[in-house]
């Protein structure tokens, strides 16, 4: 049976489908090789180009017969001898006269034939369940049901099968259910075999279209359809072939005329009837080629389950299989793009570095593009409404993972976008710098922040997918335009601070010199430069603070108007302005306070007192130096200069005012906290007493210099101190002049007379006396005999401590003087023989034993 047909379980070998295919065989199995057939008679790849036709009649009606002359095809006939049954189930074969025929009444491409099993057969009996689900597996898949039917059988109700067509007409009702707008129609192709002619065919006509409004309006219709009628549903065409045994060179030309009709057709504008051929768009299932055979199981196994025949769901349902199998097909070429991208950026943030990945956008929206376009070419054929939701869940997927890549590329772009703004701004500033200091920092902020924001525009830009919400990436956009302002103003403010920094450092050191010239005038009581030689008097000492303090505000606040100029530049707010010049403030009176805390120290303050007590002691209104002689009056002065000195000390243990008699206003001058004062960001900054209560301590504590005891402790030091330069000059005005008696140069005249005659006779003696006698006169004028006097002692001092080693060096090395004293050898071990040790004390340059002496070596 059906010689070269491939039949359900045989295997989808090429030789097998020579003359076609068994689709359904008569155990209701469907052949899952169907598509191999398509695929191997290239109607797989014809998309929508193909028809649908198949044949439906009583059994032994010479429907297979039909369609072999109708098509060129083989299926197999009955035996007229035998008269059983030849077609079991459901055959399909591709139409094959459209080859050899070159004219233009040629049929149309790709079509498919089912050959169905016939009705009413011995075989099935009373089983009529094959017959009824096969007749509605052929009206649903078929845009063309070829009625095959005797001319004899017309006006019959079971010959002419209605009893069968009024329950597929019932059944397939319920396609109309749920989208009837979008319901396809079929064809009813009565073809009227054995037509004698003597009735007309437009009366056998007129009878099966009177049948078939009968039994329509019979059926039990769904809600809502009760008043529609059957040509809402179905177009009829109607032909007659005379007998093929008793004329068949007649059957043989109405067949050939018959076959013309099967291509592509219209309406008439007229009376809407059929032109041209049988095959109208609105007729075709829109199931595309590749598909059918999903689509044909589809619709049989809910046939064979007894389910209710809901097209539209099978169409869905095959949209949904080969649009999941072609999405992940297109995913694959989509895949093995953005794979190694993924794989890029998870090595990236493993390293801890920026994952940017150059060309994202054209590469990730190229993958995108071809994919969704390769899923369109394939899938768009089927079902429009599944094919628009499974093109939207690819895209999705395909966002998915493009959003996640692009969102850490931009995100790596943005922060490598601030690192590069910030390191930009600061390596123009440093280059400002070193070429001394002639930059615009505002407008380096701006060159910069400019460059950055075009920079990451463009890389946005790059990633805009037409169409795609998501890749809009303004709001990226206007964060990283936010925090570019933020790391602006970071930078600003970190700009302002060492601003302020070469502020303070400029004010300390000014400060350092101006206070240091303040404090050295306290070394005299004529304020430190001597007999002036324009005679104009210098400055108090009583109004030290006035002048250190004139000196300190005139020094800040010309730092302050720099500091302000300079930071407007940088285009600094009115607040960050009084911030910077508050700091200042502040911070150049911690160090006015560690500058007077520096002079004030011990040793400092001790040196300049005893400089302004020896500038009254020891020179006079004039700035000349006194040499004391037995009649002045040393005490007067000496207690003058002491009391007069005494009084700066109390002057200097506290910061106040001549001219208000109370401490500077250091809290109008320093100024109220700005209101943009973090004060966790001013960890550097020093309590002030007075201005800051942390500490407890009150302005009269910053303002105090000197302790109590230590104002006493220097006050005593001063007095040692000042005891001993009156001590000094004292001993000089007594050394000065010596009470010779005078009867001691009448003795020394008359006992050296001789002498003296002499050396007036001998010239070169005389000339001696004379350069002795004008070379103690010099020194006599200059008062260096007291100092000429004190060296020639040093020197005889000297001369003995070096006589006295050679000796002890001597006696130590030669045994024989050792022997003459009687002292004992010295022994290895520094002893000597008789157990004794003399040790010799080291004496200073006046003879006296040295207190804190070393051991001398044994002797």
């Amino acid at each position: 049976m059906n010689g070269h047909f491939s039949a359900v379980g045989d295997a989808p070998a090429a030789n097998n489908f020579t003359h076609g295919i068994q689709v359904i065989d008569e155990d209701k199995a469907f052949n899952a090789n169907l598509n191999d057939y398509l695929t191997e008679t290239n109607v797989a790849k014809a998309g929508f180009n193909y028809h649908l036709i198949s044949v439906f009649g009583s059994q032994s009606t010479g429907k297979s017969t039909l369609l072999n002359h109708l098509f060129g095809t083989n299926f197999d006939v009955m035996s007229e001898v035998e008269r059983r049954q030849t077609t079991k189930g459901i055959w399909m074969a591709k139409n094959k006269r459209i080859a050899a025929e070159g004219n233009e009444d040629k049929m149309a491409d790709n079509i498919l034939v089912m050959d169905v099993e016939g009705t009413d057969g011995r075989e099935r009996g009373e089983d009529q369940d094959f017959e009824r689900k096969s007749a509605l597996f052929a009206l649903a898949t078929s845009e063309v049901l070829i009625v095959n039917i005797w001319e004899h059988q017309v006006g019959l109700y079971q010959g002419a099968n209605m009893g069968l067509l009024k329950t597929v007409f019932e059944v397939n009702l319920q396609l109309f259910l749920k989208d009837r707008q979008s319901q396809t129609r079929s064809l009813l192709f009565f073809v009227i075999r054995d037509h004698i002619g003597n009735t007309p065919l437009a009366n056998l006509r007129n009878t099966l279209i009177q049948d078939l409004t009968r039994i329509w309006s019979s059926i039990a219709k769904p809600e809502g359809l009760e008043n529609s009628k059957i040509e809402d549903y179905f177009d009829f065409a109607f032909a007659a072939l005379p007998h093929k045994i008793l004329q068949p060179e007649r059957f043989q030309e109405e067949v050939q005329k018959l076959s013309t009709r099967f291509k592509e057709g219209y309406r008439s504008s007229k009376d809407q009837e059929l032109e041209g051929g049988v095959f109208l768009p609105e007729y075709h299932r829109r199931i595309p080629a590749d598909g059918l055979s999903v689509y044909c199981k589809g619709v049989w196994d809910q046939i064979v389950n007894n389910k209710d025949l809901d097209l539209p769901t099978q169409q869905e349902l095959l949209a949904q299989f080969r649009c999941d199998e072609i999405a992940r097909e297109v995913l694959v070429g989509f895949d093995a793009v953005i794979v190694p991208l993924e794989e890029q950026q998870a090595d990236a943030a493993r390293q801890g570095k920026p994952g940017i990945i150059p060309n994202l956008g054209t590469t990730g929206g190229g993958a995108r593009e071809k994919c969704v376009k390769a899923f369109e070419i394939q899938a768009s054929r089927y079902h429009k409404g599944v094919y628009s939701t499974k093109r939207a869940e690819l895209e999705s997927k395909i966002d998915a993972r493009l959003k996640a890549i692009y969102t850490t590329h931009l995100t790596d772009v943005h922060k490598a976008g601030i690192a590069s703004f910030s390191d930009a701004v600061t390596a123009a500033v440093k280059a400002g710098q070193k070429a001394g200091g002639a930059y615009e920092f505002a407008m380096i902020v701006s060159q910069q922040k400019e460059k950055s924001l075009d920079a990451f525009r463009k890389e946005a830009q790059s990633l805009l997918i037409e169409g795609v919400a998501w890749t809009n990436f303004g709001p990226q956009l206007r964060l990283f335009e936010k925090e570019l302002d933020e790391v602006s103003a970071r930078l600003r403010k970190e700009e302002l601070r060492r601003l302020a920094a070469r502020v303070e450092r400029s004010v300390k050191t000014r400060l350092g010199d101006a206070v240091g010239l303040e404090f050295n005038k306290l070394g005299t009581g004529r304020g430190g430069s001597g007999a002036p030689e324009t005679g104009e008097k210098p400055a108090s000492e009583k109004d030290l603070w006035d002048r250190v303090w004139k000196v300190f505000t005139d020094i800040v606040d010309d730092a302050a108007a720099k500091f302000a100029d300079r930071a407007k530049s940088f285009q600094a707010s009115e607040e960050e302005v009084a911030v910077g010049i508050w700091r200042l403030r502040r911070k150049s009176w911690i160090a006015l306070r560690e500058r007077i805390d520096e002079e004030m120290q011990e040793g400092n303050i001790l040196m300049k007192l005893r400089e302004n007590f020896e500038d009254k002691f020891r020179y006079d209104a004039d700035g000349v130096p006194r040499i004391w002689r037995p009649t002045d009056d040393i005490e007067g002065v000496y207690t003058k200069a002491r009391e007069a000195t005494l009084a700066l000390i109390p002057l200097l243990a506290k910061i106040k005012l001549v001219a208000t008699g109370a401490a500077p206003d250091l809290v109008a001058f320093i100024g109220a906290q700005p209101a943009g004062v973090d004060i966790r960001e001013e960890d550097d900054l020093v309590p002030i007493g007075g201005i800051d209560d942390e500490d407890g301590k009150t302005l009269d504590d910053e303002m105090a210099v000197l302790s109590e005891s230590k104002r006493q402790d220097l006050v005593a030091r001063f007095k040692k101190m000042a005891d001993g330069v009156y001590v000094e000059a004292k001993r000089s005005a007594i050394g000065g002049i010596t009470q010779v008696p005078f009867y001691f140069y009448v003795a020394m005249l008359v006992l050296g007379w001789n002498e003296f005659v002499m050396v007036l006779r001998n010239p070169v003696l005389f000339m001696m006396l004379l350069i002795v006698t004008g070379g103690l006169y010099v020194a006599y004028s200059l008062n260096l005999l007291g100092p000429m006097m004190q060296m020639a002692n040093a020197a005889t001092n000297q001369a003995v401590e070096i006589g006295k080693d050679k000796l002890r060096q001597f006696i130590a090395e030669n045994d024989r003087v050792r022997q003459a004293i009687g002292v004992p050898a010295r022994q290895e071990n520094g002893h000597y023989q008789n157990g004794g040790a003399v040790h010799l004390d080291r004496l200073d340059s006046r003879g006296k034993k040295v207190a804190s002496q070393e051991s001398d070596d044994d002797i």
